[in-house]
């Protein structure tokens, strides 16, 4: 799948706008089992803190932390949607949901691994 090198990301209402470096495409596109991302069921990649950008809606942002308070998962207020979040396992990193990319269709995607976040490296 190719992808622009800049790439907008949007919640369902439009209210929230972002705006990704996405150099090398879609960057390990996973899923994961921990209880947030099996009840929320979006694939996600990552980017590099620097490489996201909000252009419009960060007041829209509401932020929702669990656990061990680490990752920082935002979604839209207005319709809800998660966007994206400051991962856990690596807080140099946001993952986003694919299917908030303009333009990309994530029931295209093929053989999409889940990860184990239910047994996570930090737990232990």
């Amino acid at each position: 799948m190719k992808i622009n090198k800049y790439h907008k990301l949007t919640c369902h209402c439009g209210s929230v706008v972002l705006e990704l470096h996405l150099p090398n495409e879609l960057e390990n596109p996973r899923r994961c089992n921990c209880s947030m991302c099996r009840r929320r069921g979006a694939i996600v990649a990552s980017v590099l803190l620097k490489d996201l950008k909000i252009l419009k809606g960060e007041e829209k942002l509401s932020l929702y932390q669990f656990n061990t308070m680490t990752a920082k998962h935002f979604f839209c207020s207005v319709c809800g949607i998660y966007t994206h979040h400051q991962r856990r396992s690596n807080p140099t990193q946001y993952g986003f949901n694919i299917a908030c990319l303009e333009g990309v269709n994530p029931f295209e995607l093929e053989d999409i691994p889940v990860r184990d976040g239910v047994n996570h490296p930090a737990d232990k």
